[in-house]
C-alpha cells in the first residue's frame, strides 16, 4: 500500500533541526576526534616552519591532518572534501572549529600543500601514538575488569604479522611505443613554445608531427602487431624523438631555453633520460633496464614484479606493512623493488621498541624465511612460521604425533596470516591504495600513511561502539531482571482470593 504525500515542502525557515541544536556525543566523528594525540601532531606540524614570525598565518595542524583523514575517509576528491566539510557541523567539530560556519574552511588547491607538509616519518609517528594509545586503553579497561595487574608479565608475548604489496599509481600500462610517442608529443609542445617570439620572422623546425602521428596510430590500432612491427615503430619514433631533441638543443643555444615553464623544464630533463633508456634497450635488444622510466609526469614510479595472478607486474609504491592485534604499521615505502626479506628484522626491533617485549611467533610467508631470519628469531625466542629447513622427517611411530602437531601448528600459522591480507584488502577495495590519485612522490606517501591511519581509527571506532553495544545490552539485561524481580514481588503481595470468587 502506498499513500500519496504532500510534494510541497515546508519553506526553509520552518525547517525542523534535531538535537536543539547542539552535537551528539556519540557521533563517530565525535568518538574519532578523541582517539587522535592532536598535541603530537601540532608539535610535529610545528617543527616544519623554520620562521614562525613572518609571512602569513599558515593552517592549523588539526585542520591540515583532518581534512587528510576526512578525504581518505569519505574516499572523495579534494574538492568535494571541501564541500563535505561546509556541509556537516560533525566535521567541522572534528577539524578544531569552535562554532559552525557556512563558508568553506579553506581552498582544495591546500590539500595538496598539507599532503607535502606531512611527510612519511611523521605520519609513522603519529599512526603509533594512536596505536599505543588505544592498546593501553584497552589493557587498562581489561585489567580493570579482571583485576589483573597492569604490569605484563615478563618473556614474549603477542604475534607480529608483517607482509609486503604495491599500492599502484594512477598511470596507463605503459609501452615502448606509447612512452615515446608522448615524450616526441612533449618536445613539440616545447619547440612551439621556444618558437614562439620568431613567429612570421622565422620559419618554424620542422617536427615531421602529422607522419609521426600516422606512423604511431599505425601500430596501436593492430590488435596483436608482432615483434618485428613493434621494433620497426620504436625505431621511428626514436628518430623522430632525436631530431625534435636536436632541434631543443640547437634553440637552447640562442638563449630561448628561459621561455619553458618549469613543468616543461622538467619534461625535458624526464625525456632526455627516457630517450637514453629506450635507445641503449633498442640497441642491446633487451627490454630490461635498471632504473626504468614508464611515465613522463611521474618518473619515481618503478615496475614492480609481483607475479600475481592476473597483475605480474605492477606500477607504484612497494611498501612492508607489520599488524599487531589488527592494527597495522607502516614500516618501508620505496618505490624501487626490493626484497622485503630485508625488513623482518627491523620489524621485530620495532615490535619491541613499541610494546617492551619481543613478539611470541612471526607470521609470514616463504620469502621471509632465510637463514639469517631464522638465526634472529631463535636467538630471541621467537618461533617463525613456516616448516623448518631440511628434508622432512620420516614418520615412524615414536614421532608419528610430534608431526602431526608441527602439521597442525603450521596450518594454523597459516590461518593467523590471513589477517595482514585482509587489511591490504580493506585498504584496496574500502580506501584509495589500489589506485594513489596523487602525482607526486611525497604526497604518495602521504596518501598512503593517511589510509592507514584510517584503518587504525575505523578499527578503534569499531571496538568503542561494540563496547558500547555490551553496555547497552549489559543495561537491558539487568533493567529486565528487575522488572520481572518487581513483579514476582507484587505477586507475592496479592491477597488469597477463595477459588468461587476467582471463577466469577
Amino acid at each position: 500500500m502506498y499513500c500519496q504525500n504532500d510534494a510541497n515542502q515546508m519553506t526553509f525557515e520552518d525547517f525542523y533541526l534535531p538535537f536543539g541544536g547542539r552535537l551528539r556525543s556519540d557521533n563517530r566523528w565525535v568518538l574519532l576526534a578523541k582517539q587522535i594525540p592532536w598535541e603530537k601532531v601540532e608539535r610535529e606540524y610545528a617543527a616544519l616552519f623554520v620562521d614562525r614570525d613572518t609571512g602569513r598565518k599558515a593552517k592549523p595542524a588539526r585542520l591540515a591532518l583532518g581534512a587528510l583523514i576526512v578525504k581518505e575517509r569519505l574516499g572523495v576528491t579534494d574538492r568535494e572534501a571541501v564541500e563535505q566539510i561546509r556541509e556537516n557541523p560533525y566535521l567541522q567539530y572534528f577539524l578544531g572549529f569552535a562554532e559552525y560556519q557556512d563558508e568553506a574552511p579553506f581552498d582544495p588547491s591546500l590539500m595538496t600543500h598539507f599532503r607535502k607538509r606531512f611527510d612519511k616519518e611523521a605520519l609513522a609517528k603519529i599512526n603509533e601514538a594512536i596505536v599505543l594509545a588505544a592498546r593501553e586503553a584497552s589493557q587498562q579497561e581489561i585489567s580493570e575488569q579482571d583485576d589483573l595487574p597492569k604490569d605484563p608479565p615478563a618473556g614474549n608475548h603477542g604475534k607480529l604479522l608483517v607482509d609486503a604489496t604495491c599500492t599502484p599509481a594512477d598511470i596507463s600500462y605503459p609501452t615502448d611505443v606509447k612512452l615515446l610517442n608522448e615524450a616526441r608529443e612533449k618536445t613539440e609542445e616545447m619547440i612551439d613554445v621556444m618558437h614562439g617570439p620568431f613567429i612570421g620572422d622565422r620559419s618554424k623546425p620542422r617536427t615531421y608531427r602529422q607522419k609521426a602521428r600516422r606512423d604511431y596510430m599505425a601500430i596501436v590500432k593492430q590488435k596483436r602487431p608482432g615483434a618485428r612491427k613493434i621494433r620497426k615503430a620504436i625505431r621511428k619514433q626514436l628518430g623522430y624523438l632525436r631530431r625534435n631533441l636536436q632541434t631543443i638543443t640547437k634553440m637552447a643555444s640562442e638563449g630561448l631555453l628561459k621561455r619553458l615553464s618549469k613543468r616543461l623544464y622538467r619534461l625535458l630533463l624526464v625525456t632526455g633520460e627516457l630517450y637514453r633508456q629506450q635507445l641503449w634497450m633498442y640497441q642491446n635488444r633487451i627490454h630490461r633496464i635498471e632504473d626504468r622510466l614508464i611515465s613522463l609526469h611521474q618518473p619515481h614510479v618503478r615496475p614492480i614484479v609481483r607475479g600475481k595472478a592476473g597483475h605480474p607486474v605492477e606500477f607504484g609504491a612497494k611498501i612492508s606493512v607489520s599488524l599487531v592485534d589488527g592494527f597495522s604499521f607502516v614500516d618501508t615505502v620505496r618505490w624501487d623493488a626490493f626484497n622485503e626479506s630485508g625488513d623482518l628484522i627491523g620489524q621485530i626491533q620495532a615490535y619491541h621498541r613499541r610494546f617492551g617485549c619481543y613478539p611470541e611467533s612471526v607470521h609470514a610467508d616463504r620469502i621471509y624465511r632465510t637463514r639469517a631470519n631464522r638465526r634472529y628469531c631463535q636467538d630471541h625466542g621467537i618461533r617463525l612460521s613456516g616448516p623448518p629447513l631440511g628434508r622432512p622427517k620420516a614418520v615412524t611411530d615414536s614421532n608419528q604425533m610430534e608431526l602431526k602437531q608441527a602439521r597442525r601448528q603450521q596450518r594454523q600459522d597459516e590461518l593467523d596470516r590471513i589477517p595482514i591480507e585482509g587489511k591490504f584488502g580493506q585498504g584496496k577495495r574500502r580506501f584509495t591504495l589500489n589506485r594513489i590519485m596523487a602525482k607526486l612522490a611525497e604526497t604518495s606517501e602521504t596518501v598512503i600513511l593517511v589510509s592507514f591511519i584510517v584503518m587504525n581509527l575505523e578499527r578503534i571506532l569499531a571496538q568503542i561502539l561494540l563496547c558500547l553495544f555490551v553496555l547497552c545490552r549489559r543495561l537491558a539485561l539487568s533493567f529486565t531482571a528487575v522488572v520481572s524481580s518487581f513483579r514476582s514481588s507484587l505477586q507475592h503481595l496479592q491477597p488469597h482470593r477463595p477459588a468461587d470468587v476467582q471463577r466469577c
